[in-house]
């Protein structure tokens, strides 16, 4: 017997050289960079020894935006931009907590997104001690830009991670001022999680998060080796 239903077909990112990477989940780490803890009202560690375990949430796979155009979400008055770096997971992990040194071989490359977020449905549902799953995860809320693959981007942390909303600086933050890096977040994650293939991992965003409004128009770049172009627009009436 054939499928019930007809279904959309998986997020597929396209990749620089050729290529889509089909999207099979999608994490996010919260509060990644001091700035923007502190930004958001909470203790930046004074040091690794003081890190804590790393704050993760999620998004739909079906969230991914290709194509730069979003639509201004229903239930909000707040939407709010996160650049981050992106990682693509080219390999299962093996059974098990993954050794941070052993984490990177499961990199096949990486982009740069935005988490956007409804800041005001966020905020309502903290007050009330409550999940804020529908403040990250709608529709349309993590645009990405193509992914270039690892052994091509170098070394990410001297790397400057930027967002400019109408030709106005909004974020930026060298990657070396991530709390958690690439490996240390990839053997957090397998301590709670079986990471596969297809797999995504938004990285956290610095200080700066702000409103977006209908007209936008937003870049992020990492360096010169990434740009991810949006527009917001309205949603349809």
């Amino acid at each position: 017997m054939g499928d019930v239903v007809t279904a959309a077909a998986p997020s597929r990112i396209p990749v620089r050289g050729g290529g889509s990477f089909p999207v099979r989940r999608i994490y996010c780490v919260g509060r990644n960079f001091a700035d923007h803890a502190r930004e958001m009202g909470a203790t930046a560690p004074a040091s690794k020894a003081d890190r804590g375990t790393p704050v993760f949430f999620h998004k739909p796979a079906n969230a991914i935006v290709t194509d730069g155009e979003v639509a201004y979400p229903p239930g909000t008055r707040e939407l709010h931009h996160e650049v981050e770096l992106v990682v693509a997971i080219g390999r299962d992990a093996p059974p098990g907590a993954l050794p941070v040194d052993g984490a990177q071989a499961l990199v096949f490359g990486y982009g740069i997104g935005l988490d956007l977020t409804r800041r005001d449905l966020q905020a309502a549902a903290k007050a009330k001690g409550l999940p804020w799953d529908s403040a990250k995860g709608f529709d349309q809320s993590a645009p990405v830009s193509e992914l270039v693959p690892a052994a091509d981007a170098g070394d990410l942390a001297p790397r400057l991670l930027s967002l400019d909303v109408n030709g106005e600086r909004r974020q930026q933050s060298t990657l070396d001022q991530l709390i958690w890096d690439v490996p240390e977040i990839l053997h957090e994650l397998s301590k709670l999680y079986a990471l596969r293939a297809g797999d995504l991992v938004f990285m956290g965003t610095p200080a700066g998060v702000a409103a977006l409004q209908p007209g936008d128009a937003c870049v992020a770049r990492l360096d010169d080796l990434l740009e991810l172009r949006c527009h917001v627009h309205a949603p349809a009436a």
